[in-house]
């Protein structure tokens, strides 16, 4: 499916996607604010910078395990949508994949993802809590910033990096850190609450 495929269609409502199709464009559904359902086929192994962006009516959507790569902005600004597992094909999580989609409320990272980009789930006011697995390493700028709601996040010895604001405007959030831990450090330098497992 090319860039900008449907973007912009306001009446299209659910979408199809045949087993032919192997990648979804840049901007492919952005601003279809009345897109509902979505089924990706098992043939699709990429989905496209802001590809959803901006589908305000979208609640779920479940992407395949054939998919290997997602981009930036994939699924920024869908402010229906409530929860979404990521496939243990992915390996890293963008920038903005799921910026500002404040209604989601459970999101699962597989243990296959080494890095979570830069607020890659800023302004997700929903989330109440959050499992990095051990895979991790990297957890990008602002990538949690705005989660007002957050109360639990557990980090493991894994990660080595937490950029700046990470966590910053989460008023309710306790970190689980292990001992002696880089995470356990940054949340002493940045004053966030943090509890050991």
């Amino acid at each position: 499916i090319g860039d900008s495929a449907f973007a912009g269609h306001a009446s299209v409502t659910v979408v199809t996607i045949p087993d032919s199709i192997t990648s979804i464009g840049e901007r492919a559904f952005y601003w279809c604010k009345s897109l509902t359902s979505i089924t990706i086929p098992d043939s699709v192994t990429s989905i496209g910078m802001s590809a959803f962006a901006y589908c305000n009516s979208l609640t779920n959507i479940t992407i395949p395990d054939s998919v290997t790569s997602i981009g930036d902005g994939a699924f920024s600004f869908c402010d229906s949508l409530t929860s979404v597992t990521i496939p243990d094909s992915i390996t890293s999580i963008g920038s903005e994949t799921f910026y500002q989609s404040t209604s989601l409320v459970s999101i699962t990272i597989p243990d296959s993802v080494t890095s979570i980009g830069d607020e890659a789930f800023s302004g997700c006011r929903s989330l109440t809590s959050v499992t990095i697995p051990d895979s991790v390493t990297s957890i990008g700028e602002a990538a949690f910033f705005l989660c007002m709601f957050l109360t639990d996040v557990t980090i493991s010895d894994s990660v080595t990096s937490i950029g700046d604001v990470a966590f910053g405007m989460c008023f309710e959030l306790t970190l689980t850190v292990p001992r002696n831990s880089y995470a356990a450090e940054y949340a002493k330098t940045n004053n966030i609450p943090y509890t050991y497992p």
